[in-house]
């Protein structure tokens, strides 16, 4: 599907509004980066620990508010 030269220039107000922002603000970015690295971007787990992690869950009881008899 070939898009029309009118849509090929068409820019949303949105697209605008966050370009002219990263232009004001450049530090935003990496702030942005270092947010999503803190929350995201981990190490992958190794299997041993998977299965430490595996072993060490304590099996939970069918009604959580029923008294064990």
């Amino acid at each position: 599907m070939k898009l029309t030269k009118q849509f090929q220039l068409y820019e949303s107000d949105h697209t605008k509004f966050i370009r002219e922002l990263k232009a004001k603000h450049p530090e935003m970015e990496a702030g942005q980066i270092a947010g999503r690295a803190l929350l995201w971007d981990k190490a992958p787990i190794t299997l041993a620990d998977q299965d430490k992690t595996k072993e060490s869950r304590v099996q939970q009881q069918a009604y959580v508010y029923q008294n064990k008899l």
